[in-house]
């Protein structure tokens, strides 16, 4: 919502482009099997679309709107998103735009109760979380999106019947222009919490519903206080209830505010009762120079997924797979993940690098990501907004108590999202030779980076591919393994780490402190799995040639890696 006066998409620092319906092969009745189709032109889809255009495989963009989600939504962004960027060529103008925040702070009536920092060192690429509006972030998207010649972008298209069939499915398109069928081998749906795909194929969300709404508020303001995470508990402007506050671009402050009990959401969301309750925070935090009324809305928070992200040949990403709490900022990251998880495993089937069964460890992966964000996300939404009287009391003791102990400030900790480990699609081997290690980055973990002598890091040398990391102990990997592992992917890249002291194998990246054995908890002749996605696959003490080899075909969905 805007103010009065003010068009829906007339913004006080955003110019949206318009995007028009435009002729396609289709409408003039041409039958044309496309290898995706992705329906939902948000963050999810566009990334998705992305990572499918790494591996060379075409894609049909679906969106029904002819521009980009109005309004902030989703703000904060993680170090492992911006990884994800980087992987799909489009991190430059976010790093260029957004805030960057390390730290946050709570305060109950006024006071300050906790403080927290997220884990950063200089071996890091990026930092634990960046501050930018979701139009932006759909933008950026968009121009690597336009820039590439294997993604087609069709707006004001909007999806009215699907059908599964036995090799792909068939999509009914409705447009200004008329209707069309389009056909795809898979379809990717990135439409979001209302998902029509979902309502069409009679696919409904299971899980848990919380009491408590926040309006959420943009406003312009010049405003000196620093860039992180600001929660006010049971303010004076919000008394019994939680305030949220963010620094975004452009002096753009986002503002979250917890109804009261009773509250009409209808009346709350009235903009002589927005202005109201915004200028009483804005005095809450010392703000009293004048500030504008960018953009509203409310929204509740939820813990609901889908039994299963896959359905045929229909595959969810995203919100439309689950709806999670904002609290931990693990939505948007969360969905974001969905995208380039299944877009280097579709990038694989349909290239021919491996076969449909790959596709099998999507559910598994990305649910058991969702059940952990629930676990995690549920602990801050619980005391973020008790849904029951008992709970309210046990949040009123905890905050009272943080004045005055220590002991009592980690429940306040918000529990910020990091990346899932990924444990149920592991091998026996791959479980049974990471206990081999007593540090590093576990099996199914995203791997940890680490920043190189000559200024570069550990995972700009990854490739687009699975990927090892050999220790050397002075001599080069077995020549024979290195053809094997890339007989099994032809994608496939070595990056040796030449140890301390010992000679370097040509082409080895030196570690002369030891920085990277330190970081992985790797020796001479250790060596580390990875796939695409930077998660580690596998990881030795010390090399096993056949067990590497068959750890990375069943990475591809393979019953085994010997290749005679």
């Amino acid at each position: 919502m805007r103010p009065a006066g003010r068009g829906p998409l007339e913004s006080l620092y955003f110019h949206y482009p318009h995007f028009s319906a435009r002729p396609v092969p289709e409408l003039d009745g041409q039958t044309i099997t496309h290898p995706v189709a992705i329906v939902g032109g948000g963050p999810v889809g566009m990334t998705a679309a992305l990572a499918l255009a790494r591996y060379g495989i075409r894609s049909v963009l679906l969106d029904r709107k002819p521009t980009f989600n109005d309004g902030s939504r989703a703000t904060c962004i993680a170090r492992a998103s911006y990884h994800i960027f980087e992987q799909i060529g489009a991190v430059a103008p976010f790093l260029a735009k957004s805030l960057g925040w390390r730290r946050g702070r709570s305060f109950f009536r006024g006071r300050e109760i906790y403080r927290f920092d997220m884990p950063h060192s200089d071996d890091e690429k990026y930092l634990p979380m960046y501050n930018l509006q979701q139009q932006y972030l759909e933008q950026y998207l968009w121009d690597a999106v336009a820039r590439s010649p294997l993604i087609d972008a069709r707006w004001e298209s909007e999806v009215s019947a699907i059908a599964e069939q036995p090799d792909g499915v068939r999509l009914r398109i409705e447009t200004p222009l008329g209707a069309y069928p389009l056909t795809a081998q898979y379809v990717l749906a990135a439409d979001g919490a209302r998902s029509a795909v979902r309502g069409l194929l009679g696919l409904r969300l299971q899980g848990e519903n919380y009491e408590g709404r926040y309006v959420i508020a943009d406003v312009r303001m010049e405003h000196d206080y620093p860039t992180e995470r600001r929660a006010l508990f049971d303010p004076a402007s919000n008394p019994g209830g939680t305030v949220l506050i963010h620094k975004q671009p452009d002096n753009i402050w986002r503002v979250d505010y917890q109804l009261r009990d009773g509250e009409s959401a209808e009346a709350a969301v009235e903009e002589a009762n927005i202005r109201a309750r915004v200028g009483a925070i804005l005095k809450d935090i010392g703000h009293d120079k004048p500030w504008e009324l960018e953009w509203w809305s409310i929204y509740t928070a939820n813990t609901l997924c889908l039994d299963d992200y896959t359905h045929g040949r229909t595959i969810f990403i995203g919100d439309s797979a689950h709806i999670v709490p904002i609290f931990g900022v693990r939505g948007l990251n969360n969905g974001l993940a969905d995208a380039f998880n299944i877009g280097w495993k579709l990038g694989y089937v349909l290239g021919g690098q491996a076969g449909a069964g790959l596709l099998d460890s999507y559910t598994p992966e990305r649910r058991g990501a969702t059940l952990d964000v629930f676990a995690n996300a549920s602990k801050s939404a619980r005391f973020m907004t008790p849904p029951t009287r008992g709970v309210a009391l046990m949040r009123a003791a905890v905050l009272s108590l943080a004045l005055r102990h220590d002991f009592v400030r980690r429940f306040v900790d918000p529990r910020l999202m990091v990346p899932y480990t990924y444990r149920e699609t592991l091998g026996e081997t791959a479980r049974r030779r990471d206990s081999e290690f007593s540090g590093g980055a576990v099996a199914g973990s995203a791997c940890v980076n680490a920043h190189l002598a000559d200024g570069s890091y550990l995972l700009d040398h990854v490739g687009t591919g699975f990927a090892g990391l050999y220790f050397s102990d002075g001599a080069p990997l077995d020549p024979a393994l290195a053809a094997r592992l890339g007989a099994l992917d032809p994608r496939f890249t070595l990056v040796t780490i030449a140890a301390p002291g010992a000679a370097a194998p040509a082409g080895a990246i030196a570690d002369p402190h030891g920085t990277v054995s330190r970081r992985l908890a790797a020796g001479p002749g250790s060596f580390y799995l990875l796939r695409p996605d930077m998660h580690v696959a596998g990881r030795w003490r010390r090399l096993e040639a056949t067990e590497v080899t068959d750890v990375l075909a069943l990475a591809l969905g393979r019953s085994q890696g010997r290749t005679g």
